[in-house]
């Protein structure tokens, strides 16, 4: 029963093969963008804002297709595989320990895509700010706040403050 059990964790090499299909898309995306930012240049006419926010929009796209091919690899080598010789040849930054990780690594790039979404709405602004815009920067410094908090618990970074190994 619990061979069978156990068994059942490859069903998650589904959801790496998706994350792995959808960071070609994000790649795909990025490119598009890129490409429409050196249309722009190329033409007479385009300004410096249009090309600033294709960019931005591209890294986006970018940063999202890395970050799921590292989750494609963190479910696929660290929860389904289990420890194997493979693993030991990733950077240290693509090992994930476990799943208490890979959430906290989720929650950090949801704070660096927001960070880059707002420097591409600022960009993209005609019109003057108001007192609305800071609802975004104060929700980006709230979020990251919790996880500082949280990440103090038992399951802190090595190295980090609150950690045995930091000094």
């Amino acid at each position: 029963m619990l061979r069978l059990l156990l068994s059942l964790r490859f069903g998650m090499l589904f959801a790496a093969f998706g994350a792995i299909l959808g960071a070609a898309l994000m790649f795909y995306l990025g490119g598009a963008k890129i490409a429409r930012a050196v249309v722009l240049i190329l033409t007479e006419g385009a300004s410096a804002t249009e090309v600033t926010v294709a960019v931005l929009s591209a890294t986006d796209a970018f940063l999202f297709g890395v970050v799921l091919i590292v989750f494609a690899y963190a479910i696929s080598l660290g929860l389904v595989l289990g420890p194997s010789a493979l693993i030991d040849q990733l950077p240290r930054w693509m090992r994930i320990e476990g799943i208490g990780e890979l959430k906290h690594t989720l929650v950090e790039v949801i704070i660096v895509y927001l960070i880059v979404d707002f420097a591409t709405d600022l960009a993209s602004r005609d019109e003057p700010l108001s007192w609305t815009t800071l609802v975004m920067p104060l929700s980006i410094v709230l979020i990251a706040g919790a996880l500082r908090l949280v990440g103090r618990g038992s399951g802190s970074p090595e190295g980090a403050p609150g950690s045995p190994t930091h000094d």
